[in-house]
């Protein structure tokens, strides 16, 4: 079986020796079409990222149909398509679980980080928590939806009705997001690196009122910002830039250190929350709404072995897309 691993195996991987998930309501075995690349990846090639399980198979944002059924499972079949996300086992019974939160469960499992993932032609993953997918989208198209989609949707929902809303670091996530935001008709404000034009010509030809450097100011006061970049100091940026009672949500799993800043950017109840992971009631409303906007990625194929390409090009910003990696039959 092909696979691209952080640390290699001394022996060929082998389907029976893929680490499987802790024991859930039922578990798919399934044969994987495609795999979008994340930051989060970059993340942990770059050590970034602490205790991978290794040796590990990258990627969390997984396509495929469903080989074989293992346990119960009332869910799938046979055949069905299915995507796998970030958030790949819970225990359910933790006082996180029993109060709704189980994107907060002491005992997760994450796809990808501490179980494989997608980077491969097979995966095992808890039922539980895997989506059907849009018959909307196509397996290529799909695939970036189940991070920068997911996790950029849980970030929104937590801005609730912010009319202005101001988006920092406008790659994969902020582009599904803002789809999004303008469908509901929010007024959004793009930030990008200081000098990137491109960009934020791209940000208002989708539809953003405003758009400029992350060292500018917008011409009104925000009532919330979701801080996609792991930049530190857009923090105290995105801060400033708030009215008074607005929300600013730091979006990434990794971020660098955020500086100090004077209590007086804080004060007037303004708000700074992070977003950790996804639940499955996200993946419901997200795919719900998203083939109503509909909600459109920028893609850029590679096969399967050339992940490593994909990785050195996204970390040198080089990418046309988010990067899908496509597996041959």
């Amino acid at each position: 079986m092909r696979a691209m691993v952080l640390e290699e195996p001394k022996q060929p991987l082998q389907l029976r020796d893929v680490p499987k998930p802790k024991p859930g309501r039922g578990q798919l075995l399934v044969r994987i079409s495609t795999c979008a690349v994340c930051r989060t990846d970059l993340h942990l090639v770059d050590g970034e990222l602490p205790n991978p399980k290794l040796p590990l198979i990258l990627g969390h944002q997984i396509v495929g149909r469903v080989e074989e059924i293992a346990g119960e499972n009332t869910n799938f079949a046979i055949g069905d398509r299915v995507g796998i996300p970030w958030l790949g086992w819970t225990d359910g019974e933790c006082a996180y679980c029993r109060s709704g939160r189980e994107n907060l469960c002491d005992n997760a499992c994450f796809t990808g980080y501490t179980i494989d993932g997608g980077y491969a032609e097979f995966t095992v993953a808890d039922a539980r928590y895997c989506f059907h997918l849009p018959d909307h989208y196509d397996d290529v198209e799909v695939a970036p939806l189940l991070c920068a989609g997911l996790i950029g949707y849980r970030s929104y929902r937590k801005t609730g009705d912010a009319r202005r809303l101001g988006l920092y670091g406008f790659g994969n996530a902020a582009h599904l997001i803002a789809q999004i935001a303008i469908y509901e008709g929010r007024e959004l404000f793009a930030f990008t690196r200081p000098g990137d034009k491109a960009t934020q010509l791209a940000a208002r030809e989708l539809g953003a009122v405003w758009a400029g450097g992350s060292d500018e100011m917008a011409p009104e006061k925000l009532d919330a910002a979701i801080i996609f970049a792991s930049v530190g100091p857009l923090v105290p940026a995105a801060l400033r830039a708030l009215a008074k009672g607005g929300i600013v949500v730091c979006g990434g799993i990794h971020m660098t250190d955020i500086p100090s800043f004077p209590y007086a950017d804080l004060w007037e109840e303004r708000v700074i929350t992070s977003v950790a992971n996804l639940t499955r009631r996200d993946g419901d409303e997200f795919f719900e709404i998203a083939p109503r906007v509909p909600v459109r990625a920028v893609v850029q194929t590679f096969p399967l072995e050339e992940a490593n390409t994909a990785l050195d090009r996204f970390r040198a910003g080089k990418l046309g897309g988010t990067a899908v990696l496509t597996i041959a039959k």
